[in-house]
């Protein structure tokens, strides 16, 4: 089975536990991600974000026999207890799928798709989304080790994620090798 996991964070750099096989593909289906999510890190990382632009995101194979074998092992790296029922997406692609993603991934023969979808977050509320504002004055709070770690994350998401808060960071942090 020819399973793939979409990325936009720190999956692509730092995969560990997840079995990647191979590298990380560029031309990847475009999906509305920003840099929504206060994170337990301290980074503003990136999420699926409905009402934002579409960027193109990356991919990779699995080295996976299962979508089961899939969702546990994206589940245990991005760290989601088994007791919360959402945080990791899965397409299956058969011929009731249909869509952007659906069309996408039948282009590249893949059986079925993942990715991580934990919802924006501000603060301990899941599923708002931060302004722009709230989202730099977020960074802007930030000190030490805490505040370099999520100035790393921004810097390291692929120059591809160009997203309008992206741009508002590197303006107004000059945050960004991009």
């Amino acid at each position: 089975m020819n399973i793939v996991c979409l990325g936009w964070g720190s999956l692509i750099w730092k995969p560990d536990p997840l079995p990647v096989a191979g590298e990380w593909h560029q031309d990847g289906p475009r999906l509305p991600v920003e840099f929504s999510r206060m994170s337990d890190g301290g980074e503003l990382a990136t999420a699926i974000c409905l009402n934002a632009p579409r960027v193109p995101v990356l991919w990779a194979q699995l080295a996976v026999n299962s979508q089961e074998e899939a969702t546990l092992a994206l589940r245990e790296r991005e760290a989601i207890p088994p007791e919360r029922k959402d945080g990791t997406g899965l397409l299956l692609i058969d011929e009731q799928a249909v869509g952007e993603l659906a069309a996408w991934a039948r282009e590249r023969h893949i059986d079925a798709l993942i990715w991580t979808a934990l919802p924006p977050r501000v603060g301990h509320n899941e599923g708002q989304i931060p302004t722009a504002a709230q989202a730099v004055a977020y960074l802007e709070s930030l000190t030490g080790d805490v505040r370099e770690h999520a100035r790393q994350y921004i810097e390291q998401v692929p120059a591809q994620l160009d997203t309008p808060y992206r741009r508002v960071i590197r303006q107004q942090l000059g945050w960004d090798n991009a």
